[in-house]
């Protein structure tokens, strides 16, 4: 059990720094192109990477899952999750977009109870509220500057959170490439699906850059913008394998709060590539999201350590 978890952390932490590529990727192609083209493009290259994986881990059978259902509801809520990260790193600086997204592990340990069964002590619930407390310290509320494209990475965060739930509870019988395989497809149909609606409608253009990255027309991608999207989907498919498979192999409150190792590289992405320095805010802000995590990850291994220690200190 002590390896699974080790391992999972080790993956969660891979994962989270593969990912991480992604968001100048996509912050680069943002003002050019809408987010369906990017998910699409990305999605076809994915797609016979992670065939190649699934063969290689359970075999091609294992996608005929019985829990087919499953699988589809969780990759529909992290294509949601992901689409809607994608609209806010369009509005947002990196550095706030990542920082905001940071909830997700918290709202993981808050719900492992309800939803896994896994025992919530009350410093997990404590912890959400000091997290809440860094996200209004982000956002400034009433300083007339809030953007409600960081309403988009809060949204993001939840719908992750319930989707690496969803991945612990199938993750008994369900392989993590299987997970990636089945939210890659519907990556790349929910893309063509939003994509066609909206060319239905008649809507082409918005004011904000968060919806006009939304409603844009597709476009014939410059080769230099075409290996950038295409770039995604290598590192999609190694990030989604490496995210699902933490999930699958440790307790989701073990192994949650690693996904704030991301916090090192997207300001650093953010600055190298695009100019931009965190506010104070956003530091400070962070900083009460990342702490909170952290203790919450040193109370559930007291609380995990505990039977341990009583049973060697029992003299029967």
């Amino acid at each position: 059990m002590h390896n699974r978890i080790v391992l999972g952390m080790a993956s969660l932490c891979l994962g989270v720094l593969v990912f991480s590529l992604q968001d100048p990727l996509i912050k680069a192609v943002s003002g050019t192109y809408p987010v369906t083209e990017v998910m699409a493009i990305r999605s076809i290259v994915a797609l016979p990477i992670l065939l190649v994986l699934v063969h290689a881990d359970v075999g091609l059978r294992a996608i005929f899952s019985k829990r087919f259902r499953m699988l589809t509801t969780r990759a529909f809520i992290l294509f949601t999750s992901y689409t809607v990260y994608y609209l806010a790193i369009a509005a947002l600086p990196l550095a706030d977009a990542v920082a905001l997204y940071f909830m997700a592990p918290l709202f993981i340990m808050a719900l492992a109870g309800p939803y896994l069964g896994e025992r919530v002590a009350w410093q997990t619930l404590v912890t959400v509220m000091v997290g809440m407390l860094g996200v209004l310290v982000m956002l400034r509320p009433g300083a007339g500057l809030f953007d409600w494209a960081a309403l988009l990475s809060l949204a993001s965060a939840v719908l992750y959170g319930l989707s690496q739930l969803i991945a612990r509870k199938i993750g008994d019988t369900e392989s993590a490439t299987v997970m990636a395989f089945y939210q890659n497809g519907v990556y790349l149909l929910g893309a063509a699906v939003v994509a066609g609606l909206f060319w239905l409608a008649g809507i082409a253009h918005a004011t904000h850059p968060s919806l006009e990255f939304l409603v844009r027309p597709w476009i014939w991608p410059t080769p230099i913008d075409f290996l950038k999207m295409a770039a995604c989907g290598y590192v999609a498919s190694a990030g989604m394998v490496l995210l699902s498979q933490a999930y699958r192999l440790a307790p989701a409150n073990s192994v949650a709060t690693f996904e704030y190792t991301g916090i090192i590289w997207s300001p650093l992405w953010g600055f190298l590539f695009f100019a931009e320095v965190p506010r104070s805010t956003t530091v400070v802000g962070a900083a009460l999201i990342i702490g909170a995590g952290l203790f919450a990850l040193n109370a559930n291994r007291r609380r995990s350590s505990a039977p341990a220690i009583a049973a060697t200190c029992d003299p029967a």
